[in-house]
């Protein structure tokens, strides 16, 4: 009689131990960050934030002030510039008050006079203008007192001459006018003697 095969014994299904995720078995995937690693991370994100807006405002007040030294820079080297130009000018009119005015077709006259007027042009596209002087108030933010002089015509404290003129660059002094003050006629000082009151009657008269 022959032996009928023996069947394979069926698979073994796994345990569901051995089949469980790790985390699931172990219960790890479910567990969340400590509170203090939690504060610790927001408390570096605050304090970086912090440093971004100091450093970004630190940069701002930097581009800032090199934009202010720079335009001031600029402003004072024109100025100084302009500045220089003025006893040229001065110059040029000293020349003209000495050449007669009759002298009109005179090439030399008419050569200083162009000249003349082309460096006040310039002057006043770069805003420059003259500072009243002769018959002003004497003003000490816009005038220099050479020296006082009595005057019959002008009244204490008035520029009856004007030795250098002044100019302005803008609303700014660029340079004050030298002048002469008047000190007035001088007649109120001489003041006329009064007679004594304090005498007695009795006095008046008597040798």
């Amino acid at each position: 009689m022959t032996d009928e095969p023996k069947s394979a014994p069926p698979d073994e299904e796994p345990s569901a131990s051995a089949t469980a995720p790790a985390d699931v078995a172990t219960g790890e995937g479910d567990t969340e960050p400590a509170p203090s690693v939690v504060d610790d991370v927001a408390s570096e994100r605050d304090r970086l934030h912090d440093l971004l807006l100091r450093k970004t405002a630190e940069f701002d007040n930097f581009r800032k002030r090199t934009e202010r030294e720079r335009s001031e820079f600029a402003r004072r080297a024109a100025e100084d510039l302009l500045r220089d130009l003025l006893p040229l000018v001065d110059d040029l009119e000293r020349a003209l008050a000495v050449t007669p005015k009759d002298s009109d077709g005179d090439s030399y006259r008419i050569g200083v006079e162009l000249i003349h007027r082309q460096l006040l042009e310039l002057l006043r596209k770069r805003e420059v203008t003259p500072i009243a002087a002769v018959g002003e108030p004497f003003d000490p933010n816009l005038h220099e007192a050479v020296t006082e002089e009595p005057s019959d015509e002008h009244p204490e404290g008035t520029v009856i001459r004007e030795f250098r003129r002044g100019y302005r660059l803008g609303d700014r002094l660029l340079r004050a006018a030298m002048v002469i003050v008047s000190a007035g006629n001088g007649a109120d000082d001489e003041a006329t003697p009064e007679a004594d009151d304090s005498a007695p009657a009795s006095e008046v008269g008597q040798t």
